[in-house]
């Protein structure tokens, strides 16, 4: 009896020796393998231009009164004048928003010992144009000084810094531009595998750039550049 356990627990230790050793050498076949792992990682870029679909432009006028109810009274006349102009341009009542005017007291900041303001009220009314009509917008932007000879005050810069131009179809060209990323890509990778005098294997990992969207340029706000990079990383073999 006493020689059957000392058999057991002999078998037991070569049979845990034996586990011992093939882990290790497995241990070492994994690390050897990874150490002989060759990759190659590229960049590729798609860059694309494409005309804005929604432009944004505040109109801005200021109008001066003695009498409060004057002020809103010619307030409300050139809202209406430039509200009929854009119209008579091409663009859609629905395409045309008017603000409240804010009102200002010039009274109230005057100081002690300074002579009144030759007006005591102003008030500052913006009429908003949101349309996808970019072409007659932009037309628009050109023709509203003949409304400053019907004696309508325009307040800020020019109309063209004014407007603010959006595009609004980004997820209907990332395929095509991805796709076009990932071609750039692996025509890279194979070059540079020709080059190693290797063949290019598998994508390992591919990561997405984050898409940017930018005007053309400070002359051309309407029309904008969208651009994306991907990253990949592929298998070389020999």
């Amino acid at each position: 009896m006493g020689d059957n356990k000392f058999t057991a627990i002999t078998l037991g230790v070569f049979f845990l020796l034996g586990l011992s050793s093939l882990g290790y050498l497995l241990g070492n076949a994994a690390i050897t393998f990874k150490g002989f792992e060759r990759t190659v990682t590229v960049k590729g870029l798609s860059e694309q231009e494409y005309p804005a679909d929604i432009v944004l432009l505040p109109i801005q006028f200021i109008e001066a009164s003695n009498d409060l109810e004057d002020l809103y009274t010619a307030t409300e006349k050139r809202a209406r004048r430039i509200k009929s102009f854009l119209e008579e341009k091409g663009l859609q009542p629905t395409e045309i928003s008017l603000s409240s005017p804010a009102t200002n007291d010039l009274s109230m900041r005057r100081r002690p010992n300074e002579p009144p303001p030759e007006f005591r009220y102003t008030a500052i009314q913006t009429v908003t144009i949101y349309s996808e009509n970019i072409e007659t917008v932009r037309a628009v932007m050109s023709e509203l000084a003949q409304l400053g000879k019907e004696g309508i005050a325009f307040t800020g810069g020019s109309f063209q810094s004014r407007a603010e131009y959006t595009f609004a179809r980004l997820n209907e060209v990332k395929p095509e531009m991805i796709a076009e990323a990932t071609r750039e890509a692996r025509q890279v990778a194979l070059k540079f595998a020709e080059d190693s005098e290797s063949e290019l294997g598998k994508i390992k990992r591919a990561s997405q750039g984050r898409f940017t969207i930018s005007p053309r340029d400070k002359n051309n706000p309407h029309i904008k550049r969208v651009r994306v990079v991907s990253t990949i990383e592929y298998y070389l073999s020999d």
